[in-house]
């Protein structure tokens, strides 16, 4: 069964002047960007993911903003789906299993924005469906956030997660690994 590769929510609010920057979003973008050109030099199914907030209190990724772009380091090639969700979950309420069934795809492996927020639920319900999953680590953005009056950084958000999705939902490793995988 091939593996595919499933990019979520690499898009333009999550950097610098956009509505919600994430912490390093280039050095993640790159890093995606890699690991999308080595699943299209293998032939390997490629789905792109896009968080659409059409909300009257949204404050980011809103129709019509250049915010709800693509990033041009991973952008979508003619003929690659690219998939609109409104959930955090990019399975739920979308063509997105359908779309990786229809593809023969067993395995997937994840990268994108924010690692605290879509890819954790993404991840988790990927795994939930029956999916091997793999996460590329360094092709993954999170924000600093808070809780209880306790501030917890950027770094230490997105190892948290990727700590609790490789203690049984995922292989967690960087995307060249995953790309000579």
């Amino acid at each position: 069964m091939p593996r595919a590769l499933v990019i979520v929510d690499i898009q333009q609010d999550y950097f610098p002047g956009g509505a919600h920057p994430l912490h390093e979003p280039e050095a993640a973008a790159a890093a995606a960007g890699g690991l999308l050109q080595a699943f299209r030099d293998a032939g390997a199914p490629v789905v792109h993911v896009r968080h659409v907030w059409d909300a009257p209190d949204a404050v980011f990724m809103r129709p019509g903003t250049p915010g709800i772009e693509i990033h041009p380091a991973v952008a979508p090639r003619e003929g690659e789906p690219v998939i609109d969700k409104q959930a955090p979950n990019a399975f739920l309420g979308t063509a997105l299993e359908r779309t990786l069934r229809d593809a023969s795809a067993g395995s997937i492996v994840v990268c994108g924005m924010m690692t605290s927020m879509c890819v954790d639920a993404t991840v988790r319900a990927g795994a939930d469906l029956g999916f091997e999953v793999a996460v590329a680590h360094d092709a993954c953005a999170a924000p600093a956030l808070e809780f209880g009056g306790i501030q917890v950084p950027a770094p230490s958000v997105h190892a948290a997660f990727l700590a609790a999705l490789a203690d049984g939902y995922a292989a967690v490793a960087g995307a060249a690994d995953l790309a000579r995988a």
